[in-house]
């Protein structure tokens, strides 16, 4: 017999992207399949998670099937554009009303560059698919996740980087994901500070910065498949912010002497989340006072988050 639930939690690595190359066109022409859209570049799961809950109840037959979405204890629904996507997909599987609740609890951050409209996406998906039996296969789930990012221009790659695991290279854009990881150490320190929001939506809408971002990652990962390294990576996730002229299109000039400011320390490197104003640093265990001293600094603006890189893949933590 198999059992029935009425509530499951699912969590899903926050993921901080270093570079990435927009790929929405083909010899010129725009790609008009979204699963064939995405980003190639590299990035790194964090030890911090996104936890989304989802439950049901049946109505009754008169009633339609509706949802109620929230994000941190605010209820939003359809302003959650990537979360109400995924609702509207898996609608045409239910056979009798209900109404579905999704309950997303990010630890880091939304809209600071970690990921959590990549975490939310493969939550709900993940969830309902058990919670409601829907069969969908491994492959279909990360496709509707992926699909609902970039119909609603939240992330390219994100999901897939999130599948991936750890820190990877996308070595191809859209889905299915081609990844490939790079080896890291336990004495890998990622220290994080965040003064706020950028919307994803607003960059990738940009012409001019857009295609900045294309050259920009297209060398940037040229570079990191040739050296595949913790360390090419920070270097080309740096030259990428500064190739791309981010800080000074945005304005984001506290951004910039704070990268500045930790580069000059004997430190693996620092640089800014792609998307967010935010900035992480790679230390060793040795170097992490002094990093924290100058996030410190900025203080009361900033949000300072101590984490690890997470090489463990999305997964149910509870259901009843």
């Amino acid at each position: 017999m198999v059992k029935t639930f009425k509530e499951i939690t699912v969590a899903v690595p926050h993921r901080i992207s270093g570079f990435f190359e927009i790929v929405d066109k083909v010899n010129g022409k725009k790609i008009s399949n979204p699963e064939q859209i995405g980003s190639t570049g590299a990035g790194f799961n964090l030890s911090a998670i996104g936890k989304t809950s989802v439950s049901y109840k049946e109505l009754e037959s008169n009633n339609k099937i509706n949802c109620k979405i929230s994000i941190n204890d605010k209820e939003i629904n359809e302003q959650a554009e990537t979360t109400y996507y995924i609702f509207n997909y898996i609608k045409k599987f239910l056979k009798v009303p209900v109404e579905i609740t999704i309950n997303h609890h990010f630890d880091l951050p939304v809209g600071c560059g970690y990921g959590a409209s990549g975490s939310g996406a493969l939550g709900v998906i993940i969830g309902l698919n058990r919670l409601l039996r829907l069969e969908l296969n491994y492959f279909e789930r990360g496709r509707i996740a992926h699909i609902s990012e970039v119909v609603n221009k939240t992330g390219l790659g994100t999901v897939c980087g999130q599948l991936g695991g750890g820190l990877c290279i996308l070595k191809e854009p859209g889905y299915p994901c081609v990844h490939q990881k790079i080896v890291t150490s336990n004495n890998l320190n990622i220290l994080c500070g965040s003064f706020g929001m950028i919307h994803t939506k607003s960059i990738l809408s940009d012409p001019i910065l857009s295609s900045k971002i294309k050259e920009a990652g297209k060398r940037a990962l040229i570079k990191l498949k040739l050296n595949p390294t913790v360390k090419t990576f920070i270097d080309t996730s740096i030259q990428f912010v500064y190739d791309t002229e981010i800080l000074d299109i945005l304005e984001l000039e506290n951004i910039k002497e704070l990268i500045e400011t930790l580069n000059k320390l004997d430190i693996i490197g620092a640089s800014m989340n792609q998307l967010g104003r935010s900035v992480y640093t790679f230390c060793k265990n040795k170097d992490k006072r002094k990093v924290f001293e100058i996030f410190e600094s900025y203080l009361p603006e900033i949000k300072i988050f101590d984490l690890k890189i997470n090489e463990k893949s999305p997964f149910i933590m509870k259901s009843k």
